[in-house]
């Protein structure tokens, strides 16, 4: 069985309020920086649209009449003013519509992730908290003075559930900080920021869905 060290909870002033097991199988893994970086770059390729474009000789609009004669004039010999030598002409080998995704093994992905957790938990930048303490109205300031208090880094990724819709509104608009669902967090999201911010209910439902895929395996 995995072993588990212990990681303190911090309740709305900062002051510990208790603790939570970090699984060894997901936080106290090795961080393998050529996969992440592999893996981080299939994602952002992923979200690339590949809708670029350009007009080839036959999509410009133009008269496709020869120019001029093609002896006698002592110019080179012209078929149409829609090739790609005059301006507003087609272009010659553009970029067309593509599909940019790369298939990556979720096992990938998922080791990817976890090394990344592994290395922030390592770091001293992974930090579980209560309850960022705004009551039932959402309040921005209140959610910047927690932060700045729990979370050292100057990009800060907070982890919630979807039903914490109150600390997401009260973050989502602070500079350098960036809020997911448990169920988002991915390789990308991390590696871009200092330090991470779980609430317990979001830090309990991610160790918990990790298990159960674990268990399904």
């Amino acid at each position: 069985m995995a072993t588990a060290t212990k990681l303190e909870v911090l309740d709305a002033k900062g002051k510990k309020a208790g603790s939570v097991d970090l699984p060894e199988a997901i936080f106290g893994t090795e961080t393998n920086v050529p996969l992440i970086h592999q893996v981080v770059t299939a994602q952002l390729a992923a979200a690339r649209q590949g809708t670029h474009k350009t007009k080839n000789r036959g999509e410009r609009s133009g008269s496709g009449v020869k120019p001029f004669k093609q002896k006698g004039t002592g110019r080179a010999r012209q078929g149409s003013v829609r090739m790609p030598q005059h301006r507003g002409g087609g272009i010659v080998h553009g970029p067309v519509p593509r599909d940019y995704s790369q298939r990556t093994p979720k096992k990938m992905i998922a080791a990817a992730l976890t090394g990344l957790l592994s290395d922030r938990a390592r770091a001293n930048r992974l930090h579980v908290v209560e309850s960022f303490g705004i009551g039932e109205k959402p309040s921005t300031k209140s959610a910047r003075e927690f932060l700045v208090s729990v979370a050292p880094g100057k990009r800060v990724l907070v982890v919630v559930t979807r039903e914490d819709e109150v600390t997401v509104l009260s973050v989502r608009n602070l500079q350098h900080v960036h809020v997911l669902y448990q169920d988002q967090l991915n390789a990308y999201d991390v590696v871009v920021s200092d330090d991470l911010v779980f609430t317990k209910a979001a830090f309990d439902a991610f160790v918990a869905g990790r298990a159960a895929k674990e268990d399904t395996k």
